[in-house]
């Protein structure tokens, strides 16, 4: 008889991120837990650049209305993704992880979706600002939770835990 847990392979961990402060967070939380489950981490960016609407490491995209990316946008998220991760991994210590990163044109839910077909478990952080943002999630976390066939974590912002 055969043990199926043994043969069972653990996806990488998925986590979205923006390089916005919930983004780091989610990225702590996915080093952490990808260290847990003895599996790599999968660090994906998606990036929008149309001239109306911008997501992610929006300082990349040139300015004016008839604008588009610059050539060397995906080489300049990548690296800034690349360097956020490891930063906050050399901030955690040892042991380092295997980092996929991904970096991709288009809707970020949509992008972590099709990002996470493997995985083991996908990581967002909540864009949640002021008393009614707190409560909600924001539009990516919500379709992600929404659409996802694996688990998914939502990482809440930190707050100043000292009264005001």
């Amino acid at each position: 008889m055969t043990d199926p847990v043994a043969h069972h392979t653990v996806g990488p961990v998925v986590v979205g991120t923006d390089g916005s402060p919930q983004a780091r967070h989610a990225v702590t939380f996915a080093l952490r837990e990808a260290r847990i489950r003895a599996t790599g981490l999968r660090a994906v960016c998606a990036y929008e650049y149309t001239p109306t609407r911008r997501s992610g490491f929006e300082w990349t995209v040139s300015s004016g209305p008839d604008s588009g990316p610059i050539p060397q946008q995906r080489d300049l998220v990548l690296q800034a993704v690349a360097d956020s991760v490891q930063e906050l991994q050399e901030q955690l210590g040892e042991p380092f992880l295997e980092v996929e990163i991904v970096c991709e044109p288009g809707r970020p839910a949509q992008v972590l979706l099709e990002a996470s077909k493997d995985a083991g478990l996908l990581v967002v952080g909540s864009r949640g600002s002021g008393a009614w943002g707190r409560l909600a999630l924001g539009s990516t976390s919500t379709e992600v939770v929404h659409h996802a066939r694996l688990p998914v974590v939502v990482v809440p912002a930190e707050h100043d835990t000292e009264p005001s």
